[in-house]
């Protein structure tokens, strides 16, 4: 799976920067997620339920930031398994770039293989819920990032807000391979 894509965040770079960076803040933006704990100074370990199709796992993955330029990009690579439901592997390159003082472009660039029974539900919704995934993800960021900006602080959503199912909500978890989307934007995409 390959997927590229921006968005514009209402903060300025840094604040951008930081919150990327931030497991609180990610855990609040990534639907379904657990748990973002950081291991390392570059390492993170993390937890997603996830939904596609008829596949439904718990994942557990290890996710290592590389090519760390503060504040403006980084490289994300991740592993996960979700048992029977199968496995991903992939990464992602996130380059912020300002818009003026007050606002930032996030350019992300995502690849990832997908294996077990996720990769035999077929790529073409993997690949639509991936992006999907990626929409809600910075649509949540950027609410999350403005939000601290106005000093409303983050407000982490309802267990029912992260739950990640199929169907016409945005954010539908392409299973590991739409949590590494996430993770790179995420951490996501």
């Amino acid at each position: 799976m390959q997927m590229s894509g921006q968005i514009r965040v209402p903060a300025p770079q840094r604040r951008v920067w930081d919150a990327l960076n931030d497991p609180e803040v990610l855990r609040a933006c990534v639907p379904g997620c657990e748990a973002i704990e950081r291991t390392s100074a570059n390492g993170y370990t993390t937890r997603v339920v996830a939904k596609v199709g008829p596949v439904k796992a718990k994942f557990s993955g290890k996710l290592n930031l590389t090519d760390l330029k503060p504040p403006k990009s980084y490289r994300i690579e991740g592993e996960g398994a979700g048992g029977v439901a199968g496995f991903a592997k992939g990464g992602a390159t996130v380059r912020l770039e300002p818009d003026g003082r007050k606002a930032t472009i996030v350019h992300y660039d995502v690849s990832a293989q997908v294996g077990g029974k996720i990769a035999q539900i077929g790529s073409r919704l993997i690949d639509s819920t991936a992006r999907k995934m990626a929409d809600d993800f910075f649509a949540r960021f950027s609410e999350v990032v403005a939000g601290t900006e106005a000093g409303k602080g983050v407000r982490a959503p309802a267990a029912a807000e992260r739950r990640v199912s199929v169907g016409d909500w945005r954010w539908v978890a392409a299973a590991m391979a739409a949590a590494i989307v996430v993770f790179a934007v995420y951490q996501l995409v």
